[in-house]
């Protein structure tokens, strides 16, 4: 679907852009794909139970919503903050580079518009570096407790 550029992020525009549900259920699929596939993308995977249909459920409903479509993760689960739901973990720069390149190469895949791709692309790169700063303040935090 084309969609203005300067649309997307508003109302259900990016949604639509993505196809809906189930275009979002496809790029979850390829992209959970390329994490169990790339080498770069091992420590990433090892984060996730070894039966990923609970993550691929998840990443699908909260794309959904963060996409300004159906808020199908909060129905479910309730609300989310996605640096807070990941703090736990040591991500660095380059799990999160892992997991943008498995995004990327699942977006190319797509049928989307260039143009959405390289928005989408760019719109998960800032809760990426986000979770990234969270999960390294957090582990400098731990670190310190022990001295």
């Amino acid at each position: 679907m084309k969609i203005n550029p300067q649309q997307y992020g508003v109302g259900n525009a990016s949604y639509r852009a993505a196809g809906g549900i189930r275009g979002i259920r496809r790029l979850v699929d390829r992209f959970f794909d390329y994490m169990d596939r790339l080498p770069e993308a091992r420590r990433i995977r090892d984060m996730h139970p070894d039966n990923l249909d609970e993550s691929r459920d998840r990443l699908v409903r909260f794309l959904c919503g963060w996409l300004g479509g159906p808020k199908l993760y909060q129905q479910e689960y309730g609300s989310i903050s996605i640096p807070g739901v990941h703090q736990h973990l040591d991500i660095g720069a380059p799990e999160k580079d892992a997991w943008l390149k498995c995004m990327s190469l699942a977006l190319q895949e797509q049928s989307f518009s260039d143009d959405f791709r390289d928005y989408l692309i760019a719109q998960l790169s800032i809760p990426a570096e986000r979770i990234r700063m969270v999960c390294q303040a957090c582990l400098e935090e731990n670190a310190g407790d022990g001295l």
